[in-house]
């Protein structure tokens, strides 16, 4: 299906690897102009190398902590810089690494929430107005299905990334009489090199094997290219009549 994305221009938070880059390399395919981000300046490179091997017109990086609310704004002036505008903001910006079990401090929660729920708030609340102001737009917030479903994932994280998704919902019913979407992709298990399910694969294959062939109907791992896929359709006119929702790409896992 041709998404109509030709010189649109995209915003990708953290897409040096993994769903990051699976999410601008679909953009990429639909003829986008995408800035991808990243927070280690050579890792970046080298993926905006891939993306671009034959389109480097179309990319353009920036290297950064996107946490930083300075780092933010000016992110935000270099790519208004080059291309005016942002039709579509992706923010793919969280981590996983959390402490486990019930005895949490603030200490242990605040570092969480700073990653997967404020950095995508700074980033919203600065690419929204212009949104606003020319009527049109689409953002989509990365999350996960831990921050739907009690799955085994550190507290801290499945809360955050739940308040992302409330964040998401209550922020299209605001802005939708401006013209501007929301919506929320939460991934389940996705395998890329370097990842968190590679690396868990690495120390006990046999293990993951029979959990994912247990608790997935799909019995797989997603791929970032199947986000990629979500999001690219999520930011499309093809997409114009869905706001407020949270697509659920997991194979199934999910029982809710």
């Amino acid at each position: 299906m041709d998404l109509a994305l030709k010189d649109r221009v995209v915003f990708v938070a953290g897409a040096s690897r993994g769903i990051g880059k699976g999410i601008a390399a679909v953009f990429l395919e639909e003829g986008a102009r995408v800035m991808v981000t990243g927070r280690d300046a050579g890792v970046l490179s080298a993926a905006a190398a891939e993306l671009g091997a034959d389109r480097a017109e179309r990319v353009m990086t920036f290297a950064g902590d996107l946490t930083q609310a300075p780092v933010i704004a000016e992110a935000h002036r270099v790519v208004m810089a080059r291309w005016g505008s942002v039709d579509a903001l992706v923010c793919n910006i969280g981590s996983g690494t959390a402490k486990n079990g019930w005895q949490i401090t603030a200490a242990d929660w605040e570092p969480v929430f700073q990653i997967n729920l404020w950095a995508t708030v700074r980033l919203v609340e600065l690419f929204l107005p212009a949104m606003v102001e020319a009527r049109r737009g689409s953002i989509t917030l990365i999350s996960s299905i831990a921050g739907l479903e009690s799955l085994g994932a550190p507290i801290p994280y499945g809360a955050a990334k739940a308040a992302l998704e409330h964040y998401s919902k209550d922020l299209a019913r605001r802005v939708g009489r401006h013209g501007v979407r929301a919506n929320t992709v939460a991934p389940g298990n996705i395998l890329f090199p370097g990842g968190t399910w590679q690396r868990k694969l690495d120390l006990n294959q046999a293990g993951v094997t029979a959990m994912i062939a247990a608790e997935v109907p799909l019995a797989r791992f997603g791929t970032p290219a199947e986000i990629g896929a979500a999001v690219a359709f999520l930011a499309s006119d093809r997409a114009a009549f869905i706001t407020g929702a949270c697509v659920v790409a997991d194979g199934g896992q999910t029982r809710a």
